[in-house]
């Protein structure tokens, strides 16, 4: 799955007016998540490439370097290891919250601003061949409907964790080849591995 990193926009729900308490309670927590778009996952990682704590690519892409970073993070800075962008996290981190939503509608860094090539998208045929090999070896238990989806970001970072290969996330070449696909056509029909 494409890890989708949740930003925490809690309130706190007050009782009811005219319903007295009937003991003393904490109140009840109320909160909202929402991923965070591509370049707001450019921004934190920025700020924690900043932080000294990371040192991938600010490149959009949430996956276990980002979490272990933003954990350290907060580790480092005495603050609650949550592994999750909290209030506290995010003005530690000097990012006001309007950033992070402003960062919602923004389109994601050019590669040539990042210096990285930023990969085309897969057709729903390759999705769904990735889907289909995934599923043949054992990572993958969702539908081969050529949808990218959490279940098929999960299945390829356990893939490429139990291949040896750089754990990213993401379908790069070297992914391709060792599920047997053509790195050039991923749309094609499955090679015999």
């Amino acid at each position: 799955m494409k890890r989708s990193h949740a930003f925490l926009v809690g309130s706190i729900l007050a009782m009811p007016l005219g319903t007295p308490p009937l003991h003393a309670q904490a109140p009840t927590i109320l909160l909202y998540t929402q991923a965070l778009s591509p370049a707001a996952t450019v921004l934190i990682q920025g700020r924690l490439q900043q932080a000294g704590v990371y040192a991938g690519q600010a490149d959009g892409i949430w996956g276990p370097d980002s979490q272990a970073a933003l954990e350290r993070f907060q580790q480092t800075r005495n603050l609650q290891v949550t592994g999750q962008l909290n209030e506290a996290t995010v003005a530690t981190l000097g990012v006001a919250p309007g950033e992070l939503l402003a960062a919602r509608t923004m389109p994601p860094p050019a590669a040539a601003s990042t210096g990285a090539a930023v990969p085309d998208p897969l057709s729903a045929g390759a999705v769904r061949n990735v889907q289909q090999h995934l599923r043949s070896l054992g990572f993958y238990r969702g539908a081969v409907d050529g949808l990218w989806g959490p279940g098929t970001q999960n299945a390829i970072e356990r893939f490429q964790q139990g291949r040896g290969l750089q754990t990213t996330g993401q379908v790069n070449p070297a992914t391709l080849q060792a599920l047997g696909l053509d790195p050039n056509n991923p749309a094609a029909p499955h090679r015999a591995q």
